[in-house]
C-alpha cells in the first residue's frame, strides 16, 4: 500500500502541472553577471536551477548533459535531518544504510558494501574520500550541517569531469560563503540513542576579507543492542567527533580573490570486540581519529569572459585502532607452523594454560595532496569551453596493511564543450583523461549529450557515457601482516614478528596477489526535465531512464581469514527515477521515486563452485533495492512555526525494507539583533527489523531530538 502512494501523488502533481500554461518567451538578454549559460539563464525572471558540478560550467537544468538533483541547506534543517549521510535518501536510486560496527554506508545504484568506491565526494571542490580505500567515513566528515549551502549529486558516470572514482556518479558539498554566516551562530540538539550535536560559529566581512571560524561537536551511541548466538548483548558502537573549519575569502582586486580553507577533526569511532575483533581481540579496538585539511584556491577573472582558477589542497587522515588479544596456546601454535591450517578461533578461557596474550594494530595513516587548474572560456553565450589539469599523490603508511609506505600517483586532462547551434538544441561533449601508478596505464572516459529545448522550460536529454575505476591501492598492492607487540610469556621470542595473511587465509580461493583490472561502466540516459508555472507556484519535474552495462567489477571479501576479490562479476542495470516539486507561497511539496532493475552474472575464472560464484554476485546487490523514494512536506504555519513531514522507503535489502516517517515543528522568531528557533523531531521507524545487519537494533519505534538554536 506504501509503495503505491509515491506513484498516486506523483500522478496529481504532474495532473495539476499540465493544466498551467507555459512562461512566455522573454526577449533573450546577455547578462555575464552570475557567469551563467544558454539563453534561458540570461533572462532575469527564470527560476530553471542552476548546476555548477556536472561538466564543471554553470548550467541551467535545461543545459546540463544528465541529470542533477539539488538538496538545499535550507531543507535538510526544515525536514530535520541529523546526519550527513541521511541526506541521500532523498536522491532517487540512492541507498543508506550501516555496517559494521554502525559505519553508515551510502550508494547510487548499491555495487557496494563495506568498501563505499565509485562514487566521487566533493567538499567545495576538495576531494573527500580516503586516499589507499577510495573509502568514505562518513562519521569523521568536517562538514557540519549548518555550513551546508547545497549539495548537487550528479546521477550517472561523470569520470568525463571528475575522474576515475566518479564512476557512477559524484557528490559535491558546497558549503556557504563566510559572508553569508557573518556573525554568532549557535546551536544545540540531543535526542534518542545518546544523540548530542552543538555547534557555533563566528565570522565577519570586513570589506575586503571576509572569514568564518566554525566549531562542531557529535556524538551517538550507535544502536541498541546487538544479537551473537541468539543472544543479547550491549552494543560498542558510537562515535564522538570533535571538529573544527576556518573559510576565509580575500578579494586581492577586482580580478583576482583567494579562498583559504583549513580543518581539523578528532574522536573517537567505537568498534565493537563481539562484532568487529580480530584475531582474538578481547578489548574494543576502538578507532582514534586525527585528520586535518588545507586548500587554497586563487580565482582569477581576465574579462567577462574568460576566467580561470588555481587550486592545491593537502589532507590527511589518522587512524590508530589498536587492541589486545588472546588466543588458546594450542591454536596459536597451529597458526604460527605454515603446514598447518588456519583453526577457527575460539575466546580464550579462565582455564586456558598459558595463552598468547599481545597487542596488535591497525594503524594508518593516509595524505593526499592534489593540484587543479581549471580554464573557462564563454566565446558567446551558445559556446563554452571548460577544460584543465590535475595531479595528485597519495601517500599511504601503515606497518599491517603496507609493511611500511606507498605512494600512488594520477595525472589528468579534463574539458567539456558546450555548443548551442539553435536555441532548441545544446551539444555537450566533455571527456577527462587519466593515468595512475595503481596500473600504470591511461584511461578516456567520454560524455555526449544532446539537449532538445522543446520550450523554454521543457528539455528532453540524450546522454551517453563511459567511465572506468582502477582498483585502490589495498585492492591492488597489499602487504598485510601483523606483529604482535608487548607479547607476554612464554612467547617473548615472537616480538614483532611478521604473521603475513597471504599465510592466514583460505588457499584454496586466496586471490591475494592477484593483478586486478579496471571497472568499466558504459551508460545510456533519455532523461526529461520540465517546469509548470500556475498563478502562484511552479511545479518541477524530471524523469530518467537509465541502461547501464557495468563490466570486470571487482566483488568478493578482504579479510585476514579470506581474500577473493576478482574481476569477476557483469552487471546489467536499467530503470527509471523520478523527482518532482511543488513549490508556492508557504508550502513545498517534494517527491521521489527510483525503480532498478539488476541482472548480474559471474565472469571470473571458472575455479569456484556455483554458490561461491551467487556470493560474488549477491555482494554488489546488497545496497541495491528495486523500489525506493521519498516523500517531504514543508509548511509554514502562524506565530512564526513551520511544520515538516517526510517519508522515506526501500525495499529488499538483504534481511527486510526500509520504513521511515520524520516529523519536525520548528518556531523562529526574529528581534532586532537577533533570532531563535525552537524545534522538536520526531522519527517514526514503521519497521525496526534490521535490514541490512542483524546488529541494526533500534529497540523504540519512537526516536526523538530538540534543538535550539540563536542568531546574533
Amino acid at each position: 500500500m506504501r509503495l503505491r502512494l509515491i506513484p498516486i501523488l506523483l500522478a496529481g502533481v504532474i495532473a495539476t502541472a499540465t493544466t498551467a500554461e507555459a512562461a512566455d518567451d522573454i526577449p533573450e538578454t546577455y547578462d555575464l553577471a552570475a557567469l551563467s549559460d544558454a539563453p534561458e539563464a540570461f533572462e532575469t525572471d527564470s527560476a530553471i536551477p542552476e548546476v555548477l558540478t556536472t561538466t564543471r560550467l554553470r548550467q541551467p537544468k535545461s543545459r546540463v548533459p544528465g541529470t542533477t538533483t539539488i538538496i538545499t541547506g535550507d531543507m535538510i534543517r526544515d525536514l530535520g535531518i541529523m546526519n550527513l549521510v541521511e541526506v541521500f535518501r532523498l536522491v532517487p536510486g540512492m541507498t543508506v544504510n550501516s555496517v559494521g560496527s554502525n559505519q553508515p554506508v551510502t550508494s547510487y545504484h548499491g555495487t557496494v558494501h563495506y568498501e563505499q568506491r565509485r562514487l566521487q565526494v566533493q567538499v567545495d571542490g576538495r576531494t573527500a574520500y580516503t586516499p589507499s580505500l577510495s573509502d568514505m567515513d562518513w562519521n569523521t566528515m568536517p562538514v557540519p550541517l549548518e555550513l551546508i549551502e547545497r549539495i548537487e549529486i550528479s546521477r550517472g558516470p561523470n569520470s568525463a569531469a571528475y575522474g576515475i572514482n566518479a564512476f557512477l556518479g559524484t557528490i559535491n558539498i558546497i558549503t556557504h560563503a563566510p559572508e553569508d554566516t557573518a556573525g554568532i551562530k549557535l546551536r544545540a540538539i540531543s535526542g534518542s540513542r545518546g544523540y548530542r550535536r552543538a555547534f557555533g560559529s563566528v565570522g565577519d566581512a570586513i570589506e575586503e576579507y571576509r572569514w568564518r571560524l566554525a566549531y562542531e561537536k557529535r556524538r551517538s551511541d550507535g544502536f541498541d543492542e546487538q544479537v551473537d548466538d541468539n543472544k543479547v548483548y550491549p552494543f560498542h558502537d558510537g562515535y564522538d567527533m570533535n571538529t573544527f573549519n576556518y573559510d576565509s575569502n580575500l578579494a586581492i582586486s577586482n580580478d583576482y580573490d583567494l579562498d583559504f580553507r583549513a580543518g581539523v577533526v578528532d574522536g573517537v569511532d567505537e568498534e565493537d570486540a563481539r562484532k568487529n575483533g580480530k584475531l582474538g581481540a578481547d578489548q574494543d579496538p576502538d578507532i582514534l581519529v586525527d585528520d586535518y585539511y588545507l586548500q587554497t584556491r586563487l580565482n582569477i577573472t581576465t574579462s567577462e569572459r574568460h576566467f580561470y582558477h588555481v587550486q592545491a589542497s593537502f589532507q590527511n587522515y589518522d587512524r590508530r585502532q589498536r587492541w589486545t588479544i588472546c588466543i588458546p596456546q594450542d591454536q596459536f601454535i597451529a597458526i604460527a607452523d605454515p603446514n598447518t591450517p588456519t583453526p577457527e578461533l575460539r575466546a580464550c578461557e579462565p582455564g586456558d594454560a598459558d595463552p598468547f596474550r599481545a597487542n596488535l594494530n591497525e594503524d594508518t595513516e593516509e595524505s593526499r595532496l592534489e593540484f587543479e587548474i581549471q580554464d573557462t572560456i564563454l566565446f558567446s553565450p551558445d559556446l563554452k569551453l571548460v577544460s584543465g589539469l590535475g595531479y595528485r599523490k597519495d601517500t599511504y603508511r601503515s606497518e599491517t596493511f603496507f609493511n611500511g609506505r606507498g605512494n600512488n600517483y594520477q595525472s589528468r586532462v579534463f574539458g567539456n564543450l558546450e555548443y548551442s547551434p539553435f536555441r532548441w538544441l545544446t551539444l555537450n561533449s566533455g571527456g577527462n583523461w587519466e593515468k595512475t601508478t595503481t596500473t600504470d596505464e591511461g584511461y578516456f572516459s567520454p560524455r555526449l549529450a544532446a539537449n532538445f529545448i522543446l520550450s523554454n522550460n521543457h528539455t528532453l536529454r540524450f546522454v551517453y557515457s563511459r567511465a572506468v575505476r582502477t582498483p585502490d591501492a589495498f585492492e591492488q598492492n597489499p602487504d598485510w601482516s601483523y606483529r604482535p607487540r608487548n607479547v607476554r610469556p612464554p612467547f617473548e621470542a615472537v616480538e614483532g614478528q611478521r604473521f603475513l595473511v597471504e599465510d592466514l587465509v583460505n588457499p584454496a580461493t586466496s586471490t591475494l596477489g592477484k593483478t586486478l583490472e579496471e571497472e568499466r561502466i558504459t551508460s545510456r540516459e533519455i532523461s526529461y526535465f520540465g517546469q509548470y508555472y500556475l498563478d502562484s507556484s511552479i511545479v518541477s519535474l524530471e524523469v530518467r531512464y537509465f541502461n547501464d552495462q557495468l563490466r570486470d567489477m571487482i566483488s568478493g571479501i578482504i579479510n585476514e581469514e579470506d581474500w577473493t576479490i576478482d574481476n569477476n562479476v557483469a552487471l546489467d542495470q536499467k530503470g527509471f527515477e523520478v523527482e518532482a516539486s511543488l513549490d508556492f507561497p508557504g508550502t513545498k511539496l517534494r517527491v521521489s521515486y527510483a525503480y532498478l532493475d539488476q541482472d548480474g552474472r559471474y565472469t571470473g575464472e571458472n575455479d569456484r563452485d556455483a554458490g561461491d560464484k551467487q556470493y560474488a554476485i549477491d555482494l554488489l546487490g546488497r545496497l541495491s533495492v528495486r523500489h525506493s523514494g521519498s516523500f517531504a512536506w514543508i509548511q509554514d504555519l502562524p506565530f512564526d512555526l513551520t511544520s515538516s513531514a517526510a517519508f522515506y522507503f526501500a525495499d529488499e535489502f538483504r534481511r527486510s525494507q526500509f520504513e521511515r516517517a520524520d516529523f519536525r515543528l520548528a518556531r523562529q522568531v526574529f528581534h532586532t539583533g537577533y533570532s531563535y528557533e525552537l524545534a522538536l523531531t520526531m522519527q517514526h521507524y514503521l519497521n525496526t527489523v534490521p535490514t541490512l545487519s542483524p546488529d541494526n537494533i533500534i529497540k523504540d519505534h519512537n526516536q526523538f531530538f530538540v534543538e535550539a538554536g540563536v542568531r546574533f
